[in-house]
């Protein structure tokens, strides 16, 4: 039976695989690291949240997922990332970004009517089933279908930010991803619309692995499965660098962390008490 914690989203009591496995990952521009050494699992329908300060790069990190730095000139990723043990490197980055979808901080959609932000992708993607059918599903599954099934070929920038963010995550959702990248996807929004999105994430964690990138520790303690904290260290010589500083499951970083710096970040002011 699920349970519901007061720390992080409703837990499965069975463990659950691994879906992601990185080993020593690194990120330079330009030659510049941005982050270097991480080593961790991601796991199986679960929400993992990464935490810590602007600069220590976790959106750096979470684009790794989908290869969308490769997109970037003078990019470099270093070390190894496995998807289901296959290394991401020898995967085609066109069908591994199918299955694995972004969200990011801005609500991005069409300037097109709220049917087409959907449908668009399908057709791109050569879905074959019956795309009315489909969008429909897509926009309930963010529990939006209700608000604008009357209006769906009205243009979707007259929607409100939040519902343009859950449009958003049902375009992703239409596609039928594994795994879904989200990079702080509320910091625009309301705290109600906020809060609406962080509800449809933990009821998705059923059917999806969740990455979330936020500066907001209330969310990343609600939502989040895991949590891992990376922080910025300063290279002699050199200019600052992200590393993983810890990662546990929520209750253990924001209750007793291991570690000085993550205790200083959750609880500022805070003495070590470990």
């Amino acid at each position: 039976m699920t349970t519901q914690s007061v720390w992080g989203s409703p837990s499965n009591p069975q463990p659950q695989p691994s879906i992601f496995s990185l080993e020593n990952v690194g990120v330079t521009y330009h030659g510049t690291p941005a982050i270097q050494g991480v080593t961790m699992d991601i796991y199986q329908n679960q929400i993992t949240g990464f935490i810590g300060p602007s600069g220590c790069g976790k959106s750096s990190l979470l684009r790794c997922f989908n290869r969308l730095n490769s997109l970037i000139p003078d990019t470099q990723v270093m070390g190894r990332i496995t998807f289901h043990g296959q290394e991401l490197k020898q995967m085609n980055p066109v069908s591994l970004r199918r299955r694995i979808g972004m969200v990011f901080q801005r609500p991005n959609p069409f300037p097109k009517s709220i049917y087409h932000n959907i449908a668009v992708g399908l057709r791109v993607n050569h879905y074959n089933g019956n795309i009315d059918e489909r969008v429909e599903q897509s926009l309930a599954a963010v529990g939006l279908w209700e608000e604008v099934k009357n209006k769906l070929h009205h243009n979707a920038l007259e929607l409100s930010g939040g519902q343009q963010q859950r449009l958003c995550i049902a375009r992703t959702l239409a596609l039928n991803p594994e795994v879904i990248l989200m990079d702080e996807p509320t910091s625009s929004l309301d705290p109600i619309s906020a809060g609406r999105i962080d509800d449809l994430l933990m009821a998705m964690k059923r059917h999806y692995t969740i990455i979330i990138v936020t500066h907001n520790l209330k969310q990343a303690a609600l939502i989040s499965d895991r949590v891992a904290f990376f922080n910025v260290e300063t290279i002699p010589n050199r200019n600052h660098v992200g590393r993983l500083v810890e990662y546990a499951p929520t209750l253990d970083i924001f209750v007793h962390p291991s570690q000085p710096a993550t205790w200083e970040y959750v609880i500022p002011g805070s003495r070590y008490a470990g």
